[in-house]
């Protein structure tokens, strides 16, 4: 199963969580972005109907793939 882990870190003078190299937006605080992500990622985990999907990539192209509802990732948060 995949594991995926998004990390809290300072952002634009208060705080963010990101995963990978995608940045979501600024909190004031550090106990604001850790409850988002927390919130995040149990979201993540939950299971749902298979729907197709589009995502953009870092070099701005846009992808569609059928996003399997079963098929979920493990998700925590690193503080």
């Amino acid at each position: 199963m995949t594991e995926i882990h998004y990390k809290i870190v300072p952002h634009d003078g208060g705080w963010t969580y990101k995963l990978g190299d995608v940045f979501v937006e600024t909190y004031a605080t550090r106990e604001d972005a850790v409850a988002a992500a927390r919130v995040a990622a149990a979201e993540q985990q939950l299971g749902d109907e298979t729907v197709p999907i589009s995502w953009q990539d870092e070099n701005g192209a846009w992808h569609e793939e059928v996003a399997r509802g079963d098929d979920r990732p493990i998700a925590d948060v690193e503080e």
